[in-house]
């Protein structure tokens, strides 16, 4: 949950319908994902 912090978006909740929010949260995931998942391989 901290990585996900670094996303300002996210942090500071700039969107006020949840379904929004939820968006973000999910794609600031795949991006942590596929940053991890590039440096592995």
């Amino acid at each position: 949950f901290s990585k996900i912090k670094h996303f300002r978006a996210i942090a500071t909740r700039y969107e006020k319908h949840a379904d929004n929010y939820l968006a973000l949260v999910k794609l600031a995931a795949i991006q942590i994902w596929l940053r991890n998942y590039e440096s592995v391989s």
